[in-house]
């Protein structure tokens, strides 16, 4: 028994000690925000990682973004014709889309390919000493390393969810008006009458705060993680984990917040 008590209570002290490690690494990321942005040899450094986190996500986005639209209107179709409004399948598509399943897919597959990435990237120069190199000639390695990385992530993902979106919002067009012959006019109008801007800020507002928690959680893994290679790849699953677990956590919070807001100053909002 005292075993046991004295497991968890190395755990809760290690845990309790990451999550304190964990901020004061985000308080210097945001200290080296400025700088990172007003600096020109700092910009020069973010034009690598639009490419890596911008530029070689947008096939996965394509892909995911398409199939969410697709699957959305098959199991739109069967619930609204059962009641006769089969024309207005684009208000539930194009809501559900835009403002949820959107932001929180694109958060998904980008915690999964570039927090991998920028996990075991940081990982690999953790164990080879090469942020210790950095350290010893006198740079911050959250300057060089974290900071470009973490604007990428926070700048591209509201880029790359709008993207998703869009995909969405085609891939479930073509199956209405293609497979299901749903007239086009009345799914148009319909999509234009629900949709405001206040649903495109809606899933604005998520992607920034998903792409900071997908940046700054792999880049605090791939600094921290452990000697070798398992450490590396310890490091990678725990940081999807965590960054898939953050994601969920976040949009609830987010959505009831925003909802709150929302009905405060328009009130209520009928989707059909």
């Amino acid at each position: 028994m005292v075993g046991y008590v004295a497991t968890l209570g190395r755990a809760s002290a290690a845990g309790l000690e990451a999550f304190g490690g964990f901020w004061r690494f985000n308080a210097r990321i945001l200290a080296w925000l400025p700088a990172g942005l007003a600096r020109w040899r700092n910009l020069r450094l973010l034009m690598p990682q639009f490419l890596e986190i911008g530029a070689k996500s947008v096939p996965v986005v394509m892909v995911t973004g398409t199939f969410v639209g697709l699957v959305l209107a098959v199991q739109a179709f069967d619930q609204l014709s059962n009641v006769g409004l089969d024309d207005r399948m684009g208000v539930l598509v194009n809501l559900s889309v835009v403002r949820e399943l959107g932001p929180v897919l694109a958060g998904v597959m980008l915690a999964g390919r570039v927090g991998g990435a920028l996990t075991a990237e940081l990982g690999t120069m953790n164990v080879t000493e090469q942020i210790d190199a950095l350290r010893a000639m006198g740079a911050d390695p959250i300057r060089y390393l974290v900071v470009p990385r973490f604007l990428a992530c926070l700048l591209l993902t509201p880029l790359l969810t709008f993207y998703c979106d869009l995909m969405g919002l085609l891939g479930g067009w073509a199956v209405t008006i293609f497979v299901f012959n749903v007239p086009s006019e009345p799914y148009m109008f319909y999509s234009a009458q629900s949709i405001e801007m206040w649903d495109l800020f809606y899933g604005f507002v998520k992607s920034v705060f998903f792409g900071g928690a997908i940046g700054a959680i792999s880049c605090y893994k791939g600094f921290t993680c452990r000697q070798g290679a398992e450490g590396v790849a310890r490091a990678c699953t725990e940081g999807f984990v965590i960054g898939f677990i953050v994601i969920l956590i976040l949009d609830f919070f987010l959505g009831l917040g925003l909802k709150t807001l929302y009905q405060a100053v328009w009130g209520f909002k009928s989707v059909l």
